[in-house]
C-alpha cells in the first residue's frame, strides 16, 4: 500500500493528511478542508462542505475501474438513500443477496455492480432516467400478460396503458 505523505497548503506548516473514517470507508484521506477543535468529549474535527465531500467521494468510487468493495457498495447504497430491499428490487435481486454483497459473503456480479455505479452517477447529475427504467421493469414483473397491447399517441406508438 502506498504511504500517504504529509503536505503543505499555501504557507501552512506541514501536517499529516486526515484519515476520514467516519464516512464508513477506510481509504479516504483529506489534505485540507478540515479543522481540529476541542469539544467536551475531547478533540473533534469539522469538515467544510460535508455534502460536497460525500459527492466527490461517490463520484470517485463510481468512476474508477477497480471493482467495488463491500463497504463501497454499502456506502453508495446509503448515498442513494435506499434500503437493501429497494436496491435489490431495482436490480432484480433479493435484499439478502444485497446484504451478502455488502458483508463480502458473496461477490457481486458485473451487471449489478455497474448498475449501482450508474444509479449513483445519475443521482449525482440530477437525472433519474435509469432509476425510472429499473422501477418500471420491476413493476412489470408483477404483470402477468400473455399479450402486449400498443396504442398510437401524438408522440408515436407506445405500450397501451391500462387497456
Amino acid at each position: 500500500m502506498r504511504e500517504i505523505q504529509g503536505f503543505r497548503h499555501k504557507k501552512e506548516t506541514i501536517r499529516e493528511p486526515y484519515q476520514y473514517t467516519a464516512c464508513g470507508l477506510d481509504n479516504i484521506y483529506l489534505f485540507n478542508g478540515y479543522e481540529f477543535h476541542q469539544t467536551e468529549e475531547g478533540e473533534g474535527v469539522s469538515i467544510r462542505d460535508l455534502n460536497g465531500l460525500h459527492q466527490a467521494i461517490g463520484r470517485s468510487i463510481a468512476s474508477r475501474k477497480k471493482l467495488l468493495s463491500p463497504k463501497e457498495i454499502k456506502w453508495l447504497r446509503k448515498q442513494l438513500d435506499i434500503t437493501q430491499s429497494e436496491l435489490g428490487a431495482l436490480l432484480g435481486y433479493s435484499s439478502q443477496t444485497v446484504a451478502r454483497w455488502e458483508k463480502g459473503k458473496s461477490e457481486i456480479p458485473g451487471a449489478p455492480e455497474r448498475l449501482i455505479r450508474m444509479l449513483y452517477l445519475e443521482q449525482a447529475s440530477g437525472r433519474v432516467e435509469i432509476r425510472d427504467l429499473l422501477e418500471t421493469l420491476d413493476a412489470l414483473d408483477d404483470i402477468d400478460e400473455t399479450s402486449v397491447r400498443f396504442e398510437v399517441t401524438d408522440e408515436g406508438w407506445r405500450t397501451a396503458q391500462g387497456v
